[in-house]
């Protein structure tokens, strides 16, 4: 992709391509027709729940970079309907084994069970790239398997939210951190970044519970916690969904800090307001169009799943109601 053409249809995709010109990245190999020169290549995204504004924006931002780019590869996109339904996913990923795509773009639903599939899919001759997401290290050395993680530092974000809400408490103050399903990385590492951020500035964290990414079960957490904790001042949420449904509990329970990740558009009014303090902006449509550009390159280089870069790190920014704090 270096070729003036490809430069030129670069520039007329979302501003996440831009960057990928400045990004050193080992590529791969695969044993598709693609990699015999016979064809097109397919490339699959494989997403989590799309009931999540974040994934939709996700699977929007690849379809846009595909139809600027209809001469370079065919576009699969495919997500689950239920953040935790692992096994819907397995079953998606087996299917574009079957189906034969040169390469699977996947944002893991869980960071360790999703590995067995992904091995298969690298056996089989496809290139596997893991985005949002990370899959478990030790799961992958286990396997003998090097999957590249392109995606945002996710407890740098969540340090970045936290140290912004600190701000805005007095020490001892009690926190409570609602994460994601935490069998996932990006949970457990945003959880460890609000709580390194809230220890740091001498709050107390009372709770830690998990809403599973979704604003329902976000919203029965929260009130769960407000109920057992009267004096929490400050709810720390993985994601925007469970910010949602946080505030919602908080409507009833007096003047509580809510912060979120992932700088949905739903999460922009109750931004606007007050509701909500601030978020992360991990920008979903570049991840997927930096996923695709990485597997692309492999394809085209003939390399191998081992010689490709471990990570390709994306950016995460704090947003308030003033918009992206640099």
């Amino acid at each position: 992709m270096n070729s003036k053409m490809n430069s030129t249809k670069r520039r007329q995709v979302v501003k996440a391509a831009v960057a990928l010109a400045a990004m050193s990245v080992l590529p791969l190999s695969s044993l598709s027709a693609f990699a015999q020169g016979n064809a097109k290549p397919k490339v699959a995204l494989v997403m989590k729940s799309l009931a999540n504004e974040f994934f939709l924006t996700m699977e929007n931002g690849a379809k846009d970079y595909q139809s600027h780019n209809t001469g370079m590869f065919d576009l699969i996109a495919n997500g689950i309907k239920d953040e935790t339904d692992t096994a819907a996913q397995i079953r998606i990923v087996e299917q574009m084994i079957v189906s034969k795509v040169d390469a699977l773009i996947i944002a893991p639903a869980d960071s360790k069970a999703l590995v067995p599939v992904v091995k298969k899919a690298a056996d089989a001759g496809i290139i596997v790239v893991n985005i949002d997401n990370r899959l478990d290290q030790d799961v992958l050395k286990s396997k003998d398997l090097n999957v590249p993680f392109v995606g945002p530092d996710n407890k740098k974000g969540a340090r970045k939210v936290g140290d912004y809400l600190a701000k805005r408490l007095q020490k001892g103050d009690e926190v409570a951190i609602v994460e994601g399903v935490t069998t996932t990385t990006n949970s457990q590492m945003r959880s460890a970044g609000f709580k390194e951020a809230m220890d740091a500035a001498g709050m107390k964290i009372v709770a830690l519970q998990s809403g599973e990414w979704e604003i329902d079960k976000g919203n029965a957490v929260a009130s769960q916690i407000l109920n057992a904790n009267p004096n929490v001042k400050a709810l720390l949420c993985d994601n925007d969904n469970m910010a949602i449904g946080a505030v919602s509990a908080v409507r009833a329970a007096g003047k509580i800090q809510v912060v979120g990740f992932d700088n949905i558009s739903a999460i922009k009014p109750i931004l606007n307001d007050g509701r909500v303090l601030a978020t992360a902006d991990q920008y979903a449509a570049k991840q997927a169009v930096f996923g695709i550009d990485v597997a692309l390159k492999a394809l085209k280089e003939h390399k191998k799943q081992a010689d490709l870069s471990t990570v390709v790190e994306t950016p995460v920014d704090l947003v308030t109601k003033a918009g992206v704090v640099k």
